[in-house]
């Protein structure tokens, strides 16, 4: 994954602007699925997140953030990592993406006590639009797209002192191009898009940001974080049990794998 490193480099060049507005809903997080919520909770607490929120209906679930980043964590059988949106409108969000083209996986049943659609990108990517029966809100903390430039320097500036700043929801494309074509149906803007040596592009909504790589060297979603003292953050996060680390072309780049398979990228900025 060493062309992934290169990217990091472009990308810690850049300022993002973000607006807080989405076409998807109005809280956006990353929903992974569990079968063990409080073992779950505890790799993500030990990662710098803090639990916000968590209930027994209409199952249990979790919710946890650093103050940049929201997580939820559902209990279920059934693996599933992707990007889910919340919003009071799901339904009529739902029909203008039917409308745009997107074809939904699963729709809500009548009875459902939250109302769910579900749709894959091309690249098989999952998201999910839900009601926001739980009146979540959006953690308005420092991220990539709005953190200052001139602090990324600093490691006591980064809002997660563990793992830095959180950078992208990144997952790999099989076409650059197409797969910018299909994210911006769904409101999202390209700030930064290069086709040469490594073609990938960062895009936002203003509520998360996705990272989109044409790229055979990782197959999977992965969070990503970028900061200083990389190998420092990751003996620490070692100390504290998270042992799941690999090397991603150095020790200044480390790939976590937790137990449900969220891949994070803690990867080293300005190098």
């Amino acid at each position: 994954m060493k062309k992934v490193f290169v990217a990091v480099a472009l990308y810690s060049c850049m300022v993002l602007s973000s607006k807080g507005q989405s076409l998807l809903g109005d809280v956006a997080c990353v929903y992974i699925t569990t079968t063990d919520l409080d073992s779950s909770a505890a790799v993500y607490q030990k990662l710098g997140f803090e639990i916000t929120g968590t209930n027994t209906f209409p199952s249990p679930w979790m919710q946890l953030s650093d103050g940049s980043l929201l997580i939820m964590l559902r209990k279920d059988p059934q693996p599933y990592i992707g990007l889910t949106y919340y919003s009071d409108a799901a339904d009529s969000i739902a029909a203008k993406l039917e409308a745009a083209g997107i074809r939904f996986t699963q729709k809500p049943r009548e009875g459902d006590a939250i109302w769910r659609y579900y749709f894959k990108t091309p690249d098989r990517f999952n998201i999910m639009l839900a009601t926001n029966l739980g009146g979540f809100k959006q953690p308005r903390g420092l991220t990539m797209a709005t953190m200052n430039p001139t602090d990324f320097s600093v490691d006591e500036k980064y809002p997660n002192r563990l793992c830095g700043v959180f950078g992208e929801f990144c997952h790999p494309v099989s076409n650059l191009d197409s797969t910018i074509l299909y994210w911006t149906k769904l409101g999202f803007t390209v700030k930064y898009h290069t086709s040469s040596v490594y073609p990938h592009a960062i895009l936002t909504d203003g509520l998360m940001i996705i990272g989109l790589h044409q790229t055979d060297h990782f197959n999977y979603p992965a969070i990503t974080y970028f900061g200083k003292n990389i190998p420092e953050k990751t003996a620490l996060l070692k100390q504290k049990g998270l042992t799941a680390f690999s090397e991603s072309g150095g020790r200044y780049n480390q790939v976590l794998t937790t137990w449900e398979q969220q891949h994070f990228f803690i990867f080293s900025i300005g190098l």
